[in-house]
C-alpha cells in the first residue's frame, strides 16, 4: 500500500517510551490540611493556578492524577505518579502546598476479578 509504514512512527515510540516510564513509577497517596480551606476559583485564573502546578511537578518527573476534597475544602487526599516521595515533598514545596504524609499506595480495583 503506498504511503503505509509497518514500523512505527518516532513520535508513537516517544509516547509509547514515555508511558512504560510513567507505569513504571511509584504511586503515592498525598494527604494535606489547608486550615482555612483549599480556594481555588471555577475560572480561568484557577485553571492556570491547577497548569501551574502540573508544570511545576513535571519538572522533578511527578504527574498530579486526581484529588479529592473534603466538603469544608480543609483536607485533600491526592494520587501522585513520581518517583519518590522526596520528588513529591520538592514539587510541593515549589507549589507552596502542604504535606501532612505520603502513603505508597497501589490499586485495588474489584472489576479486576471478572
Amino acid at each position: 500500500m503506498p504511503g503505509f509504514l509497518l514500523t512505527p512512527s518516532l513520535s508513537s515510540a516517544r509516547i509509547r517510551t514515555k508511558n512504560e516510564r510513567r507505569l513504571k513509577l511509584p504511586r503515592y497517596l498525598v494527604e494535606r490540611t489547608f486550615p482555612d480551606g483549599l480556594l481555588i476559583p471555577m475560572t480561568a485564573e484557577g485553571s492556570a493556578t491547577c497548569l501551574t502546578v502540573v508544570g511545576r511537578n513535571a519538572d522533578e518527573g511527578v504527574t498530579w492524577i486526581h484529588s479529592y476534597v473534603t466538603d469544608d475544602k480543609r483536607k485533600t487526599f491526592c494520587i501522585y505518579d513520581g518517583p519518590s516521595p522526596e520528588a513529591i515533598r520538592k514539587t510541593a514545596g515549589k507549589n507552596s502546598l502542604p504535606v501532612d504524609r505520603i502513603t505508597e499506595v497501589s490499586v485495588l480495583d474489584p472489576y479486576f476479578y471478572r
